[in-house]
């Protein structure tokens, strides 16, 4: 996430997003017979593509929790949380993250030994794979299974475990 730093920043950023703020209606005056139907959704892309590369530029400086892709992985947790519950929800999204993390950190920078953490990374991902099988198994008269719920979970665990920890 871009914080400003200096008071000059933070006033110009101000600024520019007043400015922004009265774009949709400013623009459109600017455009001659062209109908609003279709600058309306020319205009929702244009917004919805510059967010996303404001995102993974500007949302992502400086690393740490508060990047964009950490802060989405958060949501989708939360999300998963309300949908399928706490039990469920956490072990198999912060499982994910635990093992993407110890094998993308062991791929980048090889140390400690391979077969402890292996050992690990295997009882991780059993753990996962069972919590999953008996959420699946509690399926019954006034209970239903959600898969919706537990694939929210597995993009918040990888998202989780590809964004790095300051």
């Amino acid at each position: 996430m871009f914080v400003p730093a200096t008071f000059a920043a933070a006033l110009l950023m101000t600024i520019l997003s007043t400015i922004c703020w009265g774009s949709f209606a400013n623009t459109f005056k600017l455009t001659k017979n062209y109908r609003f139907e279709l600058y309306y959704w020319d205009y929702a892309a244009g917004i919805f593509l510059i967010s996303l590369v404001l995102a993974f530029t500007m949302g992502s400086v400086g690393g740490g929790s508060t990047t964009f892709l950490a802060n989405i992985a958060n949501v989708l947790l939360i999300a998963g949380i309300e949908i399928v519950g706490l039990a469920i929800a956490f072990p198999i999204s912060i499982g994910i993250a635990l093992v993407e993390g110890v094998v993308l950190s062991y791929a980048l920078q090889p140390k400690g030994s391979a077969g402890l953490l292996a050992a690990g990374v295997v009882m991780a991902v059993l753990a996962v794979i069972l919590i999953g099988m008996a959420y699946g198994q509690l399926q019954g008269a006034n209970r239903s299974v959600s898969r919706k719920g537990v694939a929210i979970c597995i993009i918040s665990g990888l998202l989780m475990g590809t964004s790095r920890r300051s």
